[in-house]
């Protein structure tokens, strides 16, 4: 481990120097162990870690290459991690989700294109068309919040806000929101962020988009505290 850990470092300090940019092949693997000074299994475990970190991609028959290094490649592996975390972890995750969605939506107002307006309303009538249905919700509900994001043109804070937002998460909240009748009342929630956003009123949408998460915290708490006390 200590041999893969170091091949690990000075690969990735290659990267970060510039030695070797995005989309560079890196030299074979021979020769790599070579430059660096270390064996060839250190090397090829590493190169092994730093693919499934989508850091780099082997190309079988071709070599291995350094990807684009693009946030929403890089941050991929965040969604994957928020599925796995345990019960009160789900509650810190919402809790980042609360300092980093209003404001994100405040900076949409600002940035979105009537265009963009036109498919989040499009979204927003989906998901009143889905009201009973939680799995249809999730998918919409996801759709309207990414729209939103991405608009700010920010592809890190898109990519951490797509991986806070996973699929386990939005299903608890959804099928909580659905048992306890409040389904209808967080889509309106949702319609009052897009009048916000339609307005183009940075603080009304901050505000609108802060009220949301925190609804949709709350009925986690709630669900989460129902599974608890069943157990």
């Amino acid at each position: 481990m200590a041999l893969t850990d170091d091949a690990i470092a000075k690969i990735r300090s290659m990267i970060q120097s510039g030695e070797l940019p995005p989309g560079t092949r890196l030299p074979p693997e021979p020769q790599l162990a070579a430059q660096m000074g270390l064996s060839r299994s250190g090397v090829r475990e590493a190169v092994k870690v730093l693919e499934s970190a989508r850091v780099l991609d082997v190309r079988r028959g071709d070599g291995t290459y350094v990807t684009s290094l693009a946030p929403r490649l890089l941050l991929q592996g965040l969604g994957v991690a928020v599925e796995l975390l345990r019960d009160d972890t789900l509650l810190e995750v919402m809790e980042v989700r609360r300092m980093l969605e209003p404001m994100a939506t405040g900076l949409a107002a600002l940035r979105m294109t009537d265009a963009d307006l036109d498919e989040l309303g499009q979204i927003l009538q989906d998901m009143r068309a889905a009201a009973g249905d939680a799995e249809k919700l999730i998918q919409f509900d996801a759709a309207f919040h990414h729209t939103v994001v991405a608009t700010t043109g920010n592809e890190t804070l898109t990519s951490l806000l797509d991986g806070l937002s996973g699929r386990t998460l939005r299903a608890r909240v959804w099928r909580g929101l659905i048992e306890g009748n409040a389904a209808h009342q967080t889509i309106e929630e949702h319609h009052t962020i897009y009048l916000a956003l339609r307005a183009r009123d940075q603080l009304l949408a901050q505000a609108s988009a802060l009220l949301h998460v925190n609804t949709s915290e709350a009925w986690l708490r709630t669900v989460l505290g129902a599974t608890s006390s069943d157990r």
